[in-house]
């Protein structure tokens, strides 16, 4: 048996907006209701946005390739938004090099940490 994830649940104050600015970020379908949620798919992963009245923020990383790095980056630039090389935001506009790869965190309406990276972690690059 493999064990994936299949999907997880996001809190949102605007689930819509959340979702939207997600799938816009990084260039995946436009989301789609199921029931009360928001889904966004991503790879055989979806995030699902639940209206929430309090978000507590969590992470959540994307493993990307190269190009597509630069296409969500350039998005990120695009929008004026502030980004990490860190997940503490103690670098700012810089972008970190781990493990022979390119990473970046920001931050989506509610807090909640979003982060692409090029190389998995501890791949040794």
């Amino acid at each position: 048996m493999t064990v994936e994830l299949n999907h997880t649940i996001v809190s949102a104050t605007d689930k819509h907006a959340s979702a939207r600015f997600l799938a816009e970020i990084l260039n995946v379908p436009e989301p789609q209701p199921f029931g009360p949620f928001q889904v966004v798919q991503v790879g055989r992963t979806s995030l699902d946005y639940a209206d929430a009245a309090h978000v507590t923020p969590q992470h959540y990383a994307f493993l990307v390739s190269e190009e597509e790095f630069d296409e969500i980056f350039d998005r990120i630039v695009g929008r004026g938004l502030d980004y990490w090389a860190d997940p503490f935001h103690r670098q700012p506009g810089s972008i970190n090099t781990n493990d022979g790869g390119r990473g970046l965190y920001w931050n989506d309406p509610d807090g909640h940490s979003l982060e692409i990276i090029t190389h998995p972690y501890g791949s040794g690059g």
